[in-house]
């Protein structure tokens, strides 16, 4: 189990990491709005690892049958491993090449306030909201729970769907007696 949760978490995370980075460096083009577009559609390609994981691992270790439970720490193995990619990843963009990020974000948030017409007392909360994010925001802790906080709820939904769709049973069709037998029809009884 442990080979095939690290090869597709693994996978999962590069996908992850490898777009965080590509969105990184074109921050300025893309914006921050399109910019979550794009993390999230990432992030649902991403976690399609975790149906072929868990199915992989059915396949291969279960004998062909997994029950959901099983399906589901699978899948949530797999899950973690891509997350924790992502947030290594995120903390050395952050703290080598984005040090400015909440500063940037605080900014692009006012911008956004200010844009849809917002008064001034709510652009002065909106400010004061911003200063705390930001300092915040600078404690590791901090910043490494909420960037995993980004990804949980496509892992946790993709992690659901996969564990019910691939816990079932095989088909009845496969558990039938052949119907070319004419032994199995009749019970084998002649």
């Amino acid at each position: 189990m442990r080979r095939i949760v690290l090869t597709f978490g693994l996978i999962a995370g590069a996908i992850l990491s490898a777009m965080l980075l590509v969105t990184f460096l074109f921050e300025d083009q893309i914006g921050f709005d399109r910019g979550a577009v794009i993390g999230y559609t990432t992030m649902v390609l991403a976690f399609l690892m975790v149906y072929f994981g868990v199915r992989s691992y059915r396949d291969t270790v279960a004998g062909g049958r997994v029950t959901f439970g099983r399906a589901l720490l699978v899948g949530l193995l797999i899950s973690a491993v891509a997350t924790v990619c992502y947030v290594a990843t995120w903390q050395v963009v952050y703290r080598r090449l984005a040090p400015d990020f909440a500063e940037k974000y605080a900014a692009y948030t006012l911008a956004k306030a200010e844009a849809a017409g917002a008064s001034e007392a709510e652009i002065a909360a909106r400010r004061r909201e911003m200063a705390e994010f930001a300092e915040m925001y600078k404690n590791p802790l901090v910043n490494i729970a909420l960037t995993a906080l980004e990804p949980l709820p496509v892992a946790l939904l993709f992690t659901l769907l996969t564990a019910g769709v691939l816990s079932r049973t095989k088909h009845e069709s496969s558990l039938r007696p052949d119907s070319a037998d004419p032994d199995a029809l009749s019970g084998g009884a002649r």
